[in-house]
């Protein structure tokens, strides 16, 4: 992008700083017009016969881009594909596992691909893998949606789980429910702390006790 001297051609098609159209006028004119109203010529296509260029303060205009790259970049979803393997006669317990991994990673706001791996004579038996899938799907349902229904992919069978947040939303909610667990340790071990103070005898408590049990103490002369 040229700016001000660097725009050598003879005219350019001038927009003023407030996006209204000037016209066509010759590139020293446009030159005087941006000095008199202490602001830039900006040359914002180039392709135009004449260039176009407008009127602005370029300082301002690169510190606005610079903030919106940076916003677009913080909203851009990095979606990360996990991937968790099953075999079709899968037993509860095993089950469970890699369903509460599948469950971290949709939180976290990734998409997970389930395979569901057979061998020998479970090859002919692929309703046990699209009953195990569809069985899983459900059981995360509220987490996931199915992305990719399941298809055979030779000895295997693979389907699509993606979280219905956004990574950047699921990060936030994770970081609160980090907070409010620390909040909540910390409340604990106040009160912890608190329990002991309040069990803790003070010195002129101990002075009286020593006191009561002298005079209860026969072997004292009177």
């Amino acid at each position: 992008m040229r700016i001000n001297d660097r725009i050598r051609v003879p005219e350019v098609r001038l927009v003023g700083p407030n996006g209204e159209t000037v016209g066509i006028v010759p590139t020293h004119e446009a030159l005087k017009l941006a000095q008199e109203a202490d602001l830039d010529l900006v040359e914002i296509a180039p392709q135009g016969k004449p260039p176009v260029c407008k009127l602005m303060d370029y300082g301002k205009f690169k510190y606005e881009a610079a903030q919106k790259a940076r916003e677009a970049r913080r909203n851009q979803t990095n979606v990360i594909i996990k991937e968790m393997k099953l075999r079709p006669k899968i037993d509860a317990h095993d089950y469970e596992t890699k369903k509460g991994h599948v469950v971290r990673f949709l939180r976290a706001g990734d998409k997970v691909k389930i395979t569901i791996m057979f061998r020998g004579r479970e090859q002919h038996r692929p309703e046990l893998g699209f009953r195990l899938l569809q069985k899983l799907a459900e059981d995360v349902q509220e987490l996931g949606f199915v992305e990719s229904s399941p298809k055979q992919d030779g000895r295997n069978m693979i389907m699509v789980l993606g979280p219905h947040k956004k990574k950047a939303d699921a990060k936030v909610e994770l970081e609160a429910e980090k907070q409010e667990r620390m909040a909540e340790r910390e409340a604990d071990a106040q009160e912890v702390r608190a329990e002991r103070v309040a069990t803790q005898p003070t010195p002129s408590s101990e002075k009286k006790a020593k006191r009561a049990n002298e005079a209860l103490d026969p072997d004292i002369d009177l």
